[in-house]
């Protein structure tokens, strides 16, 4: 590999999201696009081919976070699935930001049910051994006739078998969940499938989001042709309401906080539980606020 030179601002290509947790971290972009890249709701990595990028441009991006990043003491790996990389060079990764970025406490990433599949109980707790502390996992539902229609990829049973792997090799996990996402027929369907899959894989922190439709993605094709129907207000709320009164963790932080969702909420379970479906049922009643719709966003 050449000599990397640090350049004068972070190589980033196209749009990069991450998640609110890591608002403030060091935004380190080592893959392009996401190597699943199928979800039929996202539209997110539609204009990138997926590809890891080389070492000479990720180390000068570390190089330049090390001279202008010093306050920042979290990194996260982006774009969509960095758990993919090969292990030798993601070890590689994690050791040139703890060479070079000495003072960082925590690395994050984004993972899917297939990467973290192909990394073995041993190899996570590698990674976790040398600063890999917490993985992003979208889960969206617990239906799994819902996984196959928007095109996950993977099963209710796999999504949990790969949770509790990363929580047993000693790694935090972040999961995502997407009210809306089944329309009216099956809302209730998914909330409680959903809520008995997160009991289940037991994560640290549950992250609900509402689903918003997306020009040019399959999901927004099916609303123009009247094949997928959005929720009301009132109707997202009873399904959260459901997910929540179905989900059981044994301590974990579950969130209703992102921009696109109506009602925020943050309760920590089981202890919190109740205190979130009043909060629910109060909104329900027109008790509390909602988020105006111009407020909302991805």
């Amino acid at each position: 590999m050449e000599p990397a030179i640090m350049s004068e601002e972070m190589h980033y290509e196209g749009n990069c999201i991450r998640p609110p947790s890591e608002a403030y971290s060091i935004l380190l972009q080592v893959t392009v696009g996401c190597s699943h890249n199928k979800c039929t709701f996202c539209g997110t990595y539609k204009d990138k081919r997926f590809r890891i990028k080389d070492n000479r441009t990720i180390l000068g991006d570390i190089l330049f976070a090390s001279k202008y990043m010093k306050r920042q003491d979290r990194v996260f790996l982006m774009d969509g699935d960095a758990l993919i990389i090969p292990q030798k060079r993601l070890l590689w990764i994690l050791d040139q930001i703890r060479e070079h970025l000495p003072w960082v406490r925590r690395v994050g990433a984004y993972a899917n049910a297939k990467s973290i599949r192909m990394k073995t109980l041993e190899q996570l707790k590698e990674l976790r051994g040398n600063g890999l502390g917490i993985l992003y996992l979208g889960v969206e539902t617990g239906d799994d006739a819902l996984l196959k229609q928007i095109r996950k990829g993977t099963t209710a049973e796999n999504l949990i078998a790969m949770g509790r792997k990363v929580r047993e090799a000693g790694i935090k996990l972040s999961v995502t969940v997407l009210l809306g996402i089944a329309g009216r027929e099956r809302s209730l369907e998914h909330a409680r499938a959903t809520g008995q899959l997160l009991t289940r894989m037991d994560p640290n922190y549950v992250g609900a989001l509402t689903v918003m439709l997306i020009p040019g993605t399959p999901l927004y094709e099916d609303y123009v042709n009247g094949k997928f129907e959005l929720l009301a207000e009132a109707e997202l709320l009873r399904e959260l309401k459901e997910m929540i009164a179905h989900t059981d963790l044994s301590r974990g932080l579950f969130f209703s906080n992102h921009a696109s969702n109506y009602l925020p909420i943050k309760a920590r379970l089981p202890n919190g539980k109740q205190e979130a479906l009043d909060q629910i049922d109060r909104a329900l009643r027109g008790e509390i606020g909602l988020r105006p719709e111009w407020m909302r966003a991805l």
